[in-house]
């Protein structure tokens, strides 16, 4: 079996560095060994504090050594729409969107089209919908119709739909952060609270990416929604999530405790929701805290936060995907959990055959289960999905 991508890459990067396995690892915080068997593939890469402290010590970016960005032109079917998508961001950083000026009602209708399939991880319509929308929007936005509206549906669009779509089909952390680029100046031209809050929420997830921890945690401390709405509350809880998966990656223990507390507080008095898209309540603050959990290292406490969640109560197949993927990556680091771990994470795939063949920690979760897979049934799964996944088989 050929070394996985991320493992390969990592490899690579630090023959071209000249570096010894002894000092990356040095350097990283972790023994030779570890090192050796993340570059093999037997040990999966699927900590963001760990992908940085690595490229700190290789001196590259954390996307040199994750990097899944599409290579193969319709191996999805969203693929067909990624430059289309790409065409349209850049023409709206330009300023020259070259769309049409259309009536707001039908721009809200076909707003919520794309957020409700990107919800539903139909990413294929996702894909065919969004170049004509993100260009109609700015382009509407230029004729001055309807401002405020527009630029309300603008940072929707490129939060909820254009910047989680990218993530999703695991295109590159760069043309992802032009869509929160443009959903920030949009909020900033807004000035109203709760929108500023969704533009953080997607600043900060694009500098998660990037291994930006400190100004992550910046953007979402300067965001402040409130709690006199049920909306402003639902989103304040988000902010916390994705604070307290920014105190994991940072590896500080009290602020993350801290900031799940709060978002638990929230939950309880929200119940389930799904203001603006965010599906928060208390079943996905569940499923948050395993991730939060997982980048801690702590799989053993991600797969009991996992049975304390009903799946049925999450509120829509982005989160029931992001529960089984969690619980099955969870479960692929614990002693004699494999076939558990296999069958989890073929159930995420089932629901988003991308949150499982394009991010780079399930990636390196199926290489690491692959190498140790048996000939038998779940094996046969196992290695049906690493094949789906581009991985060598």
């Amino acid at each position: 079996m050929g070394t996985p991508d991320v493992g390969r890459n990592l490899r690579a990067i630090r023959h071209a560095r000249g570096k010894s396995l002894a000092v990356v690892a040095g350097l990283a915080g972790i023994s030779a060994s570890y090192l050796s068997r993340l570059e093999s593939g037997e040990r999966a890469l699927d900590r963001r504090s760990l992908i940085v402290a690595l490229a700190n010590a290789l001196d590259v970016a954390p996307s040199e050594i994750t990097r899944t960005a599409v290579t193969t032109a319709g191996e999805l079917d969203e693929d067909r729409s990624l430059n289309d998508v790409r065409l349209s961001l850049l023409s709206a950083s330009m300023n020259e969107p070259r769309g049409r000026v259309a009536p707001l009602d039908e721009l809200r209708a076909r707003t919520e089209e794309v957020l409700t399939a990107q919800r539903d991880c139909d990413y294929a319509l996702v894909g065919a919908k969004l170049p004509g929308l993100v260009r109609d929007l700015h382009t509407t936005l230029r004729a001055n119709r309807d401002e405020r509206e527009v630029l309300r549906l603008l940072v929707m669009t490129h939060v909820q739909g254009t910047q989680a779509w990218l993530g999703d089909i695991g295109a590159s952390l760069d043309l992802a952060w032009q869509a929160s680029s443009l959903a920030k100046q949009a909020a900033e031209r807004l000035d109203e609270p709760l929108y500023d809050a969704v533009s953080a929420f997607g600043t900060a997830f694009g500098l998660i990416g990037a291994g930006g921890f400190g100004l992550a945690r910046d953007s979402l401390s300067a965001a402040d929604p409130g709690t006199d709405t049920p909306e402003a509350a639902q989103v304040s809880g988000m902010l916390a999530l994705t604070l307290s998966l920014v105190s994991a990656a940072s590896k500080d223990h009290a602020e993350r405790v801290a900031a799940l507390e709060h978002a638990g507080d929230l939950a309880e008095h929200t119940g389930e929701g799904d203001a603006l898209y965010f599906g928060f309540g208390p079943s996905n603050v569940g499923v948050w805290r395993m991730s939060v959990a997982l980048e801690a290292g702590e799989h053993a406490e991600a797969a009991r936060i996992a049975e304390t969640v009903n799946p049925d109560a999450l509120p829509s197949p982005t989160r029931l995907s992001a529960y089984y993927r969690e619980y099955g990556r969870a479960l692929a680091r614990l002693p004699k959990q494999r076939d558990n771990a296999v069958m989890m994470l073929r159930r995420a795939e089932m629901i988003s055959p991308a949150r499982i063949h394009r991010h780079p920690f399930m990636r390196s979760v199926l290489a690491e289960l692959l190498a140790r897979a048996k000939r038998d049934a779940v094996g046969r799964e196992l290695r049906g999905m690493a094949y789906r996944a581009g991985l060598p088989v």
